[in-house]
C-alpha cells in the first residue's frame, strides 16, 4: 500500500512540473524557462533511485513530446540519458553540497540541451543558437530551491 502511495505522490510532483513546463510565459522570458520536469525527475532519481529510473524518464519524455508537439522520442531519449547518469551516480552526487549539486545539475541540463539540439538538427534541420543553453543556467539556480522543497515534501509524506 505504501508503495502505491509513494508512486502517486511522486507522479503528482512530476505532474506539477509538467504543468509548469507547459504554462505560457511572456515571449521575452521563454528562452530562460527552466526544465522543470527534468529537474524534478533528477531530484527523485537521486532521492529514491529504486523508484524513479529510466522507465519514468522514458514515459515522462513521451508525455512531454506529445504535449509540446516535439518529434516523438526526442525528449524520452534525452531524459533517459540524463536520468541514467544521475541514478547511476546517486551515491556520489548525494554527498556533494547543494551548491556543488547545482553546478553538476547545470552540466546535466547543458548535456540535455545539447543532445536535444543534436537530435533536432538531424530531424528538423535547425541550427545552434547560444540561447539554447540559458535554461541550463536558470535550472542550476532553480535547483537551489527545488532540492530543499522536494526533500521537505519527501520527508513530510515519508516517500521511500
Amino acid at each position: 500500500m505504501m508503495s502505491k502511495h509513494s508512486n502517486l505522490l511522486i507522479a503528482l510532483s512530476v505532474f506539477v512540473a509538467l504543468v509548469m513546463a507547459l504554462m505560457p510565459l511572456p515571449f521575452s522570458l521563454e528562452p530562460f524557462r527552466p526544465d522543470w520536469v527534468l529537474l524534478v525527475l533528477m531530484y527523485w532519481s537521486l532521492a529514491v533511485p529504486h523508484r524513479v529510473n529510466i522507465g519514468w524518464a522514458w514515459m515522462t519524455g513521451l508525455i512531454i513530446d506529445l504535449a509540446m508537439g516535439a518529434p516523438l522520442g526526442v525528449n524520452s531519449l534525452t531524459y533517459s540519458i540524463c536520468i541514467y547518469i544521475t541514478a547511476s551516480n546517486f551515491q556520489k552526487i548525494r554527498n556533494f553540497s547543494i551548491w556543488q549539486q547545482a553546478v553538476l545539475i547545470g552540466l546535466f541540463l547543458a548535456l540535455y540541451h545539447l543532445l536535444q539540439f543534436w537530435l533536432n538538427h538531424f530531424l528538423l534541420d535547425i541550427y545552434f543558437n547560444p540561447h539554447y543553453l540559458w535554461p541550463a543556467v536558470t535550472g542550476m539556480v532553480c535547483w537551489l530551491w527545488i532540492f530543499p522543497l522536494l526533500r521537505k515534501y519527501r520527508r513530510q509524506f515519508r516517500i521511500r
